[in-house]
């Protein structure tokens, strides 16, 4: 990838910061292939019940995600269809991930007291 690709890609990135929550449970399932019922199963699993997607939320989601290219369908059989990251998604889930740490880090120091700690 040249440079000035590479300058692109990360503004691309970076505009497309911060993720919903929603968005970044998505991304972070679909690390390996998955169908619509396992990436609604999957989230509810690893957010220990906190995040459970409806078909509305998960396709709409899907849909917007797809056309940004940071997901892809890698199968389809009749209706279910089996989606993974892309490259792209990677790369913004890593983002993702860095900014919200760094936001941790930032919190922990000015609401490092007792009483936050709770």
């Amino acid at each position: 990838m040249t440079i000035h690709r590479e300058v692109i890609q990360l503004k691309r990135i970076a505009d497309l910061l911060p993720l919903t929550h929603t968005t970044y449970y998505i991304l972070m399932v679909l690390r390996r292939p998955l169908h619509g019922y396992g990436i609604m199963k999957e989230v509810e699993q690893i957010s220990d019940g906190t995040v459970k997607l409806g078909p509305g939320t998960l396709y709409g989601v899907l849909k917007k995600i797809e056309k940004l290219q940071l997901i892809r369908k890698t199968d389809q059989e009749d209706t279910k269809k089996t989606y993974q990251l892309t490259e792209l998604g990677q790369e913004l889930l890593l983002a993702e991930f860095k900014r919200l740490k760094k936001l941790v880090e930032i919190s922990e120091k000015q609401l490092g007291g007792e009483r936050w700690q709770k």
